[in-house]
């Protein structure tokens, strides 16, 4: 999991997208194209905090993050976890599956950091 990134030393940001955003399997890393453009949200995102870093379980090695949010409404439809440190490139992208709208505070909740459920996880 280290091989480009590092999750001990990097920064990782994450950064919002509306449904007009081509996110998926060949993303390579992080683009201003189709961000949010919501009042309160900035361009790049919320810098993350590496809330688990990586560990293994039998053969799976996983790593996590602490939730994040944005204290502001806004609509995104999906994300992208990219790495600051190393040229923005793409750790993860994240598919709300529709729309998500927030009236106050939006936040991203990351699941338990474990070999079965965590955002990221290599086996």
């Amino acid at each position: 999991m280290q091989g480009v990134h590092n999750f001990d030393t990097d920064t990782f940001n994450i950064a919002l997208y509306t449904s007009a955003a081509t996110l998926g399997a060949d993303t390579t890393a992080y683009s201003t194209a189709n961000e949010s453009a919501a009042s309160g949200y900035t361009a790049g995102g919320n810098t993350l905090t590496v809330s688990t870093t990586p560990t293994s379980s039998g053969t799976i090695a996983f790593v996590s993050f602490a939730n994040t949010e944005w204290t502001s409404a806004l609509t995104a439809r999906g994300a992208l976890i990219y790495n600051s440190s190393k040229s923005n490139k793409a750790v993860a992208v994240l598919d709300f599956g529709a729309d998500k709208t927030s009236a106050t505070t939006f936040t991203v909740t990351f699941p338990t950091a474990d070999a079965t459920n965590a955002v990221v996880r290599i086996s």
